[in-house]
């Protein structure tokens, strides 16, 4: 029997508790790793020592229903002139340190300060529409760390919103972002949260 428009159909994860049991993440690899890169310090050609792994989790792919994690090889690289080391910019697509890429961050904060959603209630969305999973303490992290909602700077706009336009670019549909991102003002004011993920 088929189900007919406007039927309601439940999400088959719902009720599930632990990570282990959700769907596995889809995997896409990149790669930015550079035989030399100049330094950001001084400018010099820099090469390459070591290269490293870093799993970003995206939005998820609705075609197949699974999540989807950014696995991206980067270069570490040694300047002899500054006697310092530094990785390959990978800012267009992650602030440093965290989890998540810009875009999940940007929405989740979006479903927080513009729709009004509470941070669980937010968490089942990324999940249930996006398949993006998020802890409901990692979004209230991300939405504190700009500001309390309802405490509005000197422009008279919420703390959050301004954090929200920071991010408002990483929502667009060319994933990951060309060239250009690299130029973009990266956010710094937001940060990420170890906790279990809990979508009840």
């Amino acid at each position: 029997m088929t189900t007919g428009p406007g039927e309601y159909t439940a999400d088959p994860t719902e009720g599930i508790t632990r990570v282990e049991d959700l769907p596995k993440p889809q995997i896409v690899r990149r790669r930015r790793s550079f035989k030399r890169r100049p330094c950001p310090r001084c400018g010099h050609s820099a090469v390459r020592g070591k290269t490293f792994t870093r799993t970003l989790h995206d939005l998820g792919d609705l075609a197949a229903n699974r999540p989807r994690d950014l696995v991206i090889t980067y270069s570490q690289h040694h300047c002899s002139r500054c006697r310092k080391y530094f990785n390959a910019d990978l800012s267009d697509l992650a602030i440093p340190n965290s989890h998540y890429t810009h875009r999940v961050v940007a929405l989740a904060v979006r479903l927080v300060v513009e729709d009004g959603l509470p941070y669980r209630s937010a968490s089942w969305h990324l999940w249930r529409d996006h398949r993006a999973k998020v802890p409901f303490a990692t979004i209230q992290n991300w939405v504190e760390a700009g500001g309390e909602k309802e405490r509005p700077n000197a422009s008279g706009m919420s703390i959050s919103r301004g954090v929200l336009a920071d991010f408002s670019g990483y929502i667009a549909a060319d994933w990951p972002p060309g060239r250009n991102a690299s130029k973009r003002r990266s956010p710094t004011c937001l940060s990420s949260a170890t906790c279990w993920f809990n979508i009840t």
